[in-house]
């Protein structure tokens, strides 16, 4: 008979998310995420299989979390004004927490982009290019652009959005409300 987990799968999850987002795949040792988790190494391996697949639970546990802000996203009817609101929205919270900085999936993209892990790497491109279709439609809706532009622009915002990501590490609020600012001028 197999024995009940005492622990809640999700609230375990959430905790390693947390410590992957903080330090990275690869600073996350298994020690650390035993103490974060408050689980031991043969409940994470029974689990999740290994420190892959517990990463792999990461990354889908914060596409959960970001979900309603990116259905609100996908949602808005107001153009390039909710691309500069998903902008805000999406470093608020570096601001409130002062232990998780930056975005969980720019992060993984910064470490893994020469890393040879075929399924982080395609978890995070579905993520990238879902976020530029959003993008794209957007920019659609202002009928005088040509798709060329529309193109150049979605491009152009993604690279701002990983910048912002990276930047709201370690810059100042004021600093990165500058650069969304900034970033919305010629758009």
């Amino acid at each position: 008979m197999a024995r009940k987990k005492a622990y809640n799968e999700d609230e375990v999850v959430e905790k390693a998310m947390r410590l992957f987002w903080r330090n990275g795949y690869q600073a996350t040792s298994m020690q650390m995420l035993e103490t974060a988790m408050g689980i031991n190494k043969f409940s994470i391996y029974s689990s999740f299989g290994n420190k892959n697949g517990l990463f792999l639970e990461s990354l889908k546990c914060y596409k959960k979390n970001v979900s309603s802000m990116l259905q609100a996203f996908d949602k808005g009817t107001n153009g390039v004004e909710d691309i500069k609101q998903f902008f805000y929205d999406s470093v608020r919270s570096n601001f409130n927490d002062g232990q998780i900085k930056g975005c969980f999936v720019t992060n993984t993209y910064n470490e893994f982009s020469e890393d040879e892990d075929l399924v982080i790497k395609e978890q995070i491109g579905n993520f990238m290019d879902n976020i530029k279709k959003m993008f794209i439609n957007k920019l659609q809706m202002n009928s005088s652009k040509s798709e060329e532009t529309i193109l150049k622009q979605a491009n152009y915002l993604l690279l701002a959005k990983h910048g912002l990501a990276a930047a709201a590490r370690v810059n100042t609020q004021k600093e990165i409300e500058d650069y969304i600012e900034m970033s919305f001028k010629n758009i």
